[in-house]
């Protein structure tokens, strides 16, 4: 691949194509329960508090697979451990859609959540290990097509069907895109060998996915214990950080034994990223906390047209993928970027202001020019973020980024769940409080721009990469972002 020829290989386009038919499950479901959390307290008897496992119970599951997903693939492969991945996943959907109790619902969560552990991680590495490392923006942008649309669009889907169907049917809405995807993952996908020599890393296996449970499960109490300094906030966080600095410790000195290798953050290319995709994580995530909300306890919407009033983002991300593909591989990753977050930051300030009789064209305007800038943000990220890496370190520097975005948005969520809930009860205006909060996340954009600076542009990630070579460290078959 030259620098101007960006075309994709039909098989790798097909590749893609395949996985995302069972992948965009996961991603919607990550999001569509979030809306339907009143209406599962008043049918299942519970309390909002039960309720919450619902969500947190996926959440943890989710932080303990990822880590593991690489010894997975290196013990079984990676087709057939997306084949895992899909199965359970449905099994979990299927389970969830059936539960006759809350128990039973949060139980099922957590094996949806192991599925969806193993499939997020996969969705990056088994495409770009296809094309050998060189991941240019137009394949990216396919690639993270469900990631720009699934916080969209979830509370969109989970909307419509609680207002015209049951909640259960929020669950068996994943099993034809399972089924569907899994035939045609088995007929499709390459076949590729186990690549494991060694065995598993039982002290990182323990120390990185109980970490981070203790700091995914903490954050995710934030909004319930009303603060940081809550005790059932800030033990799980403090231990489960130990854990994590443990397991940094360990990896370190074990190198490319450790469950994940993560020396790779010290090549500018998986550090900088993992950076700006956990403020891209908190910005996002945060975000679509917000949004809904606003929708609803300002405006007085449903939750179906709260749902409705996300898809604007979602249309302006549709519009962007192409075009932040190409500027990636022309410009580069940093400048797309770093003009990505100002749209999305920009756009966000309006809200600060907004109230009941804001114009509703101005607002969905507006997010549909924030859905713009969201898409631009992930595709040139994801892609500078293999840059240096060689087919091998692929996996890892994938499990790394995909880590760093997933606490980075389960802290933006609790920050802002945190600032709204403490303006509510201190100045007794809702409306003031969602302004508070808005200016938060106008704020985890500032800190966004600030990562973005030290992605590598499209000179120096080519130094760096060559920078890398003549180190000794193991470089992608091609830096053609990087020139």
């Amino acid at each position: 691949m030259t620098e101007t020829d960006t075309r994709i290989d039909p098989r790798l386009l097909r590749m893609v194509a395949v996985m995302l038919v069972g992948g965009i499950a996961v991603l919607f479901d990550s999001t569509i329960v979030a809306i339907a959390v009143q209406t599962l307290a008043t049918d299942l008897h519970a309390s909002l508090t039960t309720i919450q496992w619902v969500s947190t119970g996926y959440l943890l599951a989710l932080g303990v697979t990822i880590p593991l997903a690489v010894w997975a693939q290196g013990r079984i492969g990676g087709k057939n451990l997306w084949l895992v991945g899909l199965v359970l996943f449905g099994f979990g959907s299927v389970a969830a859609s059936l539960a006759p109790g809350i128990g039973l619902l949060v139980a099922a969560r957590a094996v949806q959540g192991v599925g969806g552990g193993i499939l997020l991680p996969l969705m990056t590495t088994l495409p770009m290990q296809a094309a050998g490392g060189k991941a240019s923006g137009r394949m990216v942008a396919m690639v993270g097509l469900p990631m720009v649309l699934g916080p969209v669009l979830g509370p969109l889907v989970g909307g419509a069907v609680l207002h015209w169907l049951s909640w259960r049917w929020m669950f068996w809405i994943n099993v034809p895109l399972v089924v569907t995807g899994f035939v045609l993952a088995r007929r499709h996908l390459p076949d590729d060998r186990p690549t494991a020599r060694s065995g598993l890393d039982g002290l990182g296996a323990f120390l990185l996915p109980v970490g981070l449970v203790g700091v995914l499960y903490g954050l995710s109490e934030v909004g319930s214990d009303h603060g940081f300094g809550h005790a059932g906030v800030l033990v799980p966080l403090l231990v489960g950080a130990a854990l994590v600095s443990a397991f940094v410790v360990h990896a370190v000195r074990a190198g490319g034994q450790a469950l994940v290798d993560v020396r790779l953050l010290r090549l500018r290319s998986v550090g900088s990223s993992s950076a700006a995709l956990f403020v891209a994580g908190a910005s996002m995530f945060g975000t679509m906390l917000l949004l809904p909300l606003f929708w609803q306890q300002v405006r007085g919407a449903s939750a179906l047209t709260a749902g409705l009033m996300m898809v604007p983002q979602g249309v302006g991300s549709i519009f962007s993928r192409t075009i932040a593909g190409r500027l990636t591989d022309a410009i580069g990753a940093r400048s797309v970027t770093v003009a990505a977050f100002l749209i999305v930051g920009l756009t966000t300030v309006p809200f600060a202001f907004a109230g009941p009789t804001t114009s509703t064209w101005w607002l969905v305007g507006l997010l549909v020019v924030r859905g713009f800038g969201l898409g631009g943000v992930i595709i040139p990220v994801m892609a500078v973020s293999f840059l240096d890496t060689s087919p091998a370190q692929v996996p890892h520097a994938s499990v790394l980024t995909r880590i760093s975005q997933q606490v980075g948005g389960a802290f933006g969520t609790a920050v802002l769940a945190v600032v709204l809930d403490s303006a509510v009860r201190s100045s007794g205006d809702p409306l003031a409080a969602f302004h508070h909060a808005f200016w938060w996340a106008v704020g985890f954009t500032g800190l966004a721009l600030v990562a973005c600076g030290w992605l590598p542009g499209k000179r120096a990630a080519g130094q760096t990469a060559s920078e890398n070579a003549s180190s000794g460290q193991p470089v992608a078959a091609t830096a053609n972002l990087a020139r």
